[in-house]
């Protein structure tokens, strides 16, 4: 089986919000809500990955040295084997921008559970809750 390795973002504003993303209608999984970020490309350390699609999706910049790691999602689906590191970002410059999404809602880590989500993403909700309060 294909090994996908995806790198995602919860990025947390002064609030204690996370941002989640709708994916567009018509795509893969289309309609449900993500965290930022996008396939590592090849010689791509999965960091650099998150600099390069908080860019290309939400027009944000920041840097590696924002990036912690906080957990990650491993889970078999049909077609392929997903690994999806999660990182935490406090500090970025911009206002997010729905560049690749349908919609951009800031959600409480407490109601992220209650958002339609691929599979391999649901389990984080319950570990950003308890990570951040």
């Amino acid at each position: 089986m294909k090994l996908l390795l995806v790198a995602a973002v919860a990025l947390i504003d002064r609030d204690g919000r996370v941002l989640l993303g709708q994916r567009p209608s018509g795509s893969f999984m289309g309609d449900l809500w993500e965290y930022p970020g996008g396939k590592v490309e090849p010689g791509e350390t999965p960091e650099a990955a998150i600099l390069r699609e908080l860019h290309e999706e939400l027009s944000i910049e920041t840097q590696g040295s924002c990036l912690a790691p906080l957990t990650f999602a491993s889970h078999g689906y049909p077609e392929f084997h997903l690994l999806m590191p999660l990182f935490v970002c406090r500090k970025w410059v911009g206002t997010p921008m729905r560049n690749a999404h349908k919609e951009l809602r800031w959600v409480r880590p407490r109601d992220i559970p209650s958002y339609a989500m691929p599979p391999a993403d649901r389990h984080i909700g319950p570990i950003l809750r308890d990570w951040i309060g």
